[in-house]
């Protein structure tokens, strides 16, 4: 089948639900200001699946390691966003001329304890400082070019929150 997002980099995203029902949530360590939280999220490696990068990026992002992890659900495809034109180009996108991202979400049980969380389990450190949050308020802590994909997952996963 043809990729109908061929300039956007694939990517996916992880919403880690607590016992409670509430979603950890990341302060994003290089920007400062409004709308800087977001769930762990990264690019695909190639050759891998969405899923199996989902579990990496869990990792490298917040510690949180696989076992600790039971899968709810997926979205089973992609969502997109495009870069504005304004946001420079990152160093490790140098020269792959992406337009956005195309992500696929996945929604698991965290079985972990808070303090296993790491957020400096891989470098470069992603998030400074993390919370556990309800669902349905994460969208308006989001930058606006990336709010309406929040939007799409937390209507999807809703049913998890529960």
């Amino acid at each position: 089948m043809d990729d109908p997002y061929p300039q956007h980099r694939p990517n996916a995203g992880v919403v880690m639900f607590n016992a409670d029902g509430l979603v950890w949530l990341g302060r994003r360590a290089d920007v400062n200001g409004p709308h800087i939280w977001q769930f762990p999220q990264g690019g695909m490696d190639k050759g891998e699946d969405a899923e199996t990068a989902a579990l990496r990026e869990a990792y490298e992002e917040t510690g949180a390691r696989s076992e600790q992890l039971e899968l709810l659900g997926e979205i089973d495809h992609w969502i997109t966003y495009d870069f504005p034109s304004d946001i420079p180009e990152r160093a490790d996108q140098k020269g792959k001329n992406w337009k956005g991202q195309k992500q696929r979400w996945f929604a698991f049980r965290y079985t972990g304890q808070d303090s296993d969380f790491d957020l400096t389990a891989v470098p470069p450190q992603e998030f400074s400082e993390w919370r556990w949050e309800t669902l349905a308020n994460v969208p308006p802590l989001i930058i606006d070019w990336k709010r309406h994909v929040y939007e799409e997952v937390v209507e999807s996963f809703s049913a998890f929150a529960r």
